[in-house]
């Protein structure tokens, strides 16, 4: 059956129309693309790996978007939801996405004398995220809901995490991780992936990734910020 007529199908059978405004599942839809990939022997590499990673980090950074919100507005806001997402940074981001970076990344550039007052910064900054991150999961309890400078407390530290990690991301995607090419052979960067394939298994099982963007999306409908179509501009 061609495409026009799997189209004409559905329209006759009257399906046309509501297949077009199912919300977009991203979880199933990255799935479907890592299956893919998997059949057709296709390897990740190590910076696309650590930007995939990125992209995870993107989206609890949105839910601390929306509690800073709340919490700014004296809203309810259910405080276990911010301390599961404060959990996956502590240990998916803090102890192995970064401790990646510090192992196999940063001393190869300081070995190599490449962009060594970059890696100072964003090594600076990963003691920094660790600190702000111990704050948020102190304060995200119910106690802090109800006192109002602890909720305001609350709010900054949310908002300091935010506002230095995504320049933080954004310069390890388009400066660092792009200048790693530059500086290993491709045998060596072929096996950083394998290393980095290893680790995940080690810490978090077969398919770790997939089942961190699984709890990411479940805080995502739990708050109310999992349909995409929602930040679509009017």
């Amino acid at each position: 059956m061609t495409t026009e007529d799997r189209r004409q199908f559905l329209v006759r059978a009257g399906l046309g129309s509501a297949a077009l405004v199912v919300p977009f599942n991203a979880a199933s839809a990255f799935q479907t693309a890592k299956k893919s990939g998997e059949e057709k022997g296709e390897e990740v590499s190590p910076t696309e790996d650590l930007m995939r990673e990125h992209g995870l980090l993107n989206r609890i950074l949105l839910i601390y978007d929306h509690a800073e919100m709340q919490l700014n507005q004296k809203q309810d806001f259910d405080p276990a939801v911010l301390a599961s997402a404060a959990d996956i940074i502590k240990r998916f981001v803090e102890e192995y996405h970064e401790k990646l970076e510090e192992t196999y990344l940063f001393p190869r550039f300081r070995k190599a004398n490449k962009l060594t007052d970059l890696v100072s910064v964003l090594l600076t900054q990963h003691e920094a995220g660790r600190q702000v991150t111990s704050r948020i999961q102190q304060l995200a309890n119910a106690s802090t809901m109800k006192n109002a400078d602890q909720r305001k407390h609350l709010a900054e530290q949310l908002h300091a995490f935010i506002r230095m990690y995504r320049p933080h991301e954004a310069c390890e995607d388009t400066v660092l991780f792009p200048a790693l090419h530059q500086i290993v052979s491709k045998n060596e960067f072929d096996s950083l992936g394998e290393e980095f394939e290893k680790k995940e298994d080690q810490l978090f099982g077969e398919d770790g990734f997939e089942h961190m963007v699984d709890k990411v999306a479940n805080l995502e409908k739990t708050v109310g910020i999992y349909d995409l179509t929602q930040f679509t501009p009017k």
